[in-house]
């Protein structure tokens, strides 16, 4: 009966187990706390688990005793647990998979070898041991490494800045500010997401659809295709385009004055082939010797971000925890006031279905959520 319990609820575990990671990381802009946060959550269950798999005799008390008995056995397969979820989660984060189907599988494989070790299979036991010693020490000490870089840091360097930026906001601005500022950077690169493979994989499949266009974004739809456990849109389902994204950032810079210190990239071929894990190796050969910064607020996107940081190499994490009401999905719905000037400007003009929009000397041609330029017709 535990037995069916389990295989019902792992999918519903995992995304339990990834809230609680979520929301530790974004109330601190720190990996340690969420990972140990997930790892408390999961070792109270398989404590639940093993407890009653002793008391109905299913794994003898003499074999869990070769394991460290009911302590033990939870906090090694618990232990185990974490590194490949870490290994799940990292495969998503390059676009192999999803991660709420990842971990349940890792979850999944990991209750195979501990059920194997807890049965009796002698040669089995020092691989659980081994494993749950091993994945455990490696993940939390990743995550200790990265937030001590994060709080002292060496300065000087070049800034990433990473997110989908649909769209910049006073906040992103406030960060970039900030960053040059207190890390004394020579520049901060930042680069916005295209289409997420997530979302190419899904419309490939027809599991999503992009329902309609409104106000100059691809509203994406779930089909009767879709995955059930899977969260298509983490941070929403209404995109501008692209390039929209990246003409909006350079003007916005622009117009704060910091066009000498900020450079708004564009790899599309490189982020569609390998996403921001060969953005950053790109950078780096265009940077040769200069150490990094990658810069990320503690949101549900910008801990993503600093997850594909961390597994970059060793850049130094530049942590804000979001405690602002600056928020995109209501800057989406036409809110006023949270975001540069010539974004607000453009973002209305969507909204009234205008045909142009001006943005200093130049006419732009709005098509399909695209700006055009417009070549000027002399009288």
């Amino acid at each position: 009966m535990i037995t069916l319990f389990v295989g019902i609820f792992l999918p519903y575990y995992s995304r339990i187990s990834n809230k609680i990671d979520e929301w530790l990381c974004f109330k601190t802009a720190f990996v340690t706390p969420g990972r140990l946060g997930r790892f408390l959550a999961q070792w109270l269950f398989n404590l639940g688990v093993f407890y009653v798999f002793l008391r109905s005799d299913v794994i003898a008390l003499a074999d869990a005793d070769t394991l460290g008995g009911l302590w033990g056995i939870s906090l090694l397969t618990t232990a185990a647990s974490q590194g490949i979820q870490y290994v799940a989660i990292t495969l998503a984060n390059r676009e192999i998979g999803n991660v709420n189907r990842n971990v349940a599988w890792g979850l999944a494989s990991n209750i195979v070898v501990t059920a194997v070790a807890a049965v009796g299979v002698g040669w089995m036991r020092p691989v659980f041991i081994l494993s749950g010693l091993l994945f455990g020490g490696l993940v939390i000490g990743i995550g200790i490494l990265s937030d001590i870089r994060s709080v002292r840091p060496r300065t000087g360097g070049v800034g990433i800045f990473f997110g989908t930026f649909n769209p910049f906001h006073n906040t992103h601005l406030a960060i970039v500010k900030q960053a040059l500022s207190e890390r004394k950077l020579d520049k901060i690169i930042i680069h916005s997401t295209i289409i997420p493979k997530l979302h190419a994989d899904a419309l490939s499949k027809g599991e999503i659809t992009i329902a309609e266009r409104h106000n100059g974004m691809r509203v994406y739809g779930r089909t009767e295709k879709a995955d059930v456990h899977v969260n298509y849109f983490p941070t929403g389902n209404r995109f501008y385009e692209f390039e929209t994204r990246k003409r909006m950032m350079q003007w916005a810079v622009k117009e704060e004055g910091l066009a000498d210190q900020v450079e708004v990239l564009s790899f599309p071929d490189t982020y569609l082939n390998s996403g921001f894990y060969g953005v950053i190796r790109k950078i780096r050969e265009q940077n040769p010797g200069k150490r990094l910064h990658g810069i990320h607020g503690s949101d549900l996107g910008g801990m993503w971000i600093r997850r594909i940081y961390d597994e970059a190499g060793w850049l130094y994490p530049y942590s804000v925890r979001r405690v602002d009401q600056v928020s995109a999905t209501a800057i989406r719905n036409g809110k006023q006031g949270t975001a540069p000037r010539v974004i607000e400007d453009i973002l209305r003009s969507f909204r009234e279905s205008e045909t142009t929009v001006r943005v200093g000397e130049r006419t732009f041609r709005i098509h399909d959520g695209l700006l055009e330029e417009r070549a000027e017709v002399s009288s």
